[in-house]
């Protein structure tokens, strides 16, 4: 492959979007980047654009979700190369975003040399993926039973709930509503986890999104109902 020259960068949290830039920079040093925070505007720019030689792709954007910026891109730059960076480390996600055309799919939480590393994988041809994204991959048919721990379901995929009635989350995101139910800040949760305070940031965004609230308040309801606190 020829140096990147130009790349797309969709990501709605400005802190997340200036760490990414950093690590593009790193990794791209020659490229001009050009950013976008929603799935619309993307796809102007997409339209607009001459040619993106890689895209990084946030899944949860404001407007939609990263995998249609992902098919988009393919199907008016088939030579583009997109690459998702997200949080979600799960196959609802991972699939999806792989069927659309991703040519990699990196973990945020990962350090920044770690996903320089991946994405400079490109210039030799080789797929991005993040060691426990490959696991996954590698591991696909592989199954296991689900339990129950402290009142919430855990599923065979790894998440916790998931009912008709209750959408699902994963482990990681369980973990995140349980500190923020308990009034953690979101430095203290970072601590925490070992995650960087802006993938904890997406965590929380992920989470409200998928619970539909917007206030600690309701998060700690939705953590007491699920058994991921006491009230």
């Amino acid at each position: 492959m020829t140096p990147v020259r130009s790349v797309l960068l969709v990501e709605d949290l400005p802190e997340s979007r200036d760490w990414l830039s950093a690590v593009a920079g790193v990794a791209f040093p020659q490229a001009q980047l050009t950013c976008a925070a929603r799935c619309d505007e993307a796809a102007r720019l997409i339209a607009a654009s001459g040619g993106y030689d890689v895209a990084l792709v946030d899944l949860g954007l404001p407007d939609g979700n990263g995998v249609d910026v992902v098919r988009t891109l393919r199907r008016a730059q088939p030579a583009a190369i997109p690459v998702v960076v997200t949080i979600h480390d799960d196959d609802e996600h991972l699939f999806p975003a792989l069927r659309a055309g991703a040519f990699g799919y990196l973990l945020k939480e990962q350090p920044r040399d770690a996903l320089v590393t991946q994405l400079l994988r490109i210039l030799a041809g080789e797929p991005p993926l993040s060691p426990a994204i490959a696991r996954r991959v590698l591991g696909v048919f592989a199954s296991t039973p689900a339990t129950a721990e402290g009142g919430a379901v855990r599923r065979s995929d790894g998440g916790w709930g998931g009912t008709s009635r209750q959408p699902a989350l994963t482990e990681r995101e369980a973990h995140v509503l349980q500190r923020v139910a308990k009034g953690f800040t979101l430095p203290e949760i970072a601590q925490q986890l070992g995650l960087s305070r802006h993938t904890v940031s997406d965590y929380v965004k992920q989470v409200y999104r998928k619970l539909d609230v917007s206030s600690r308040a309701e998060a700690t309801l939705e953590a007491v109902r699920r058994g991921l606190v006491r009230p």
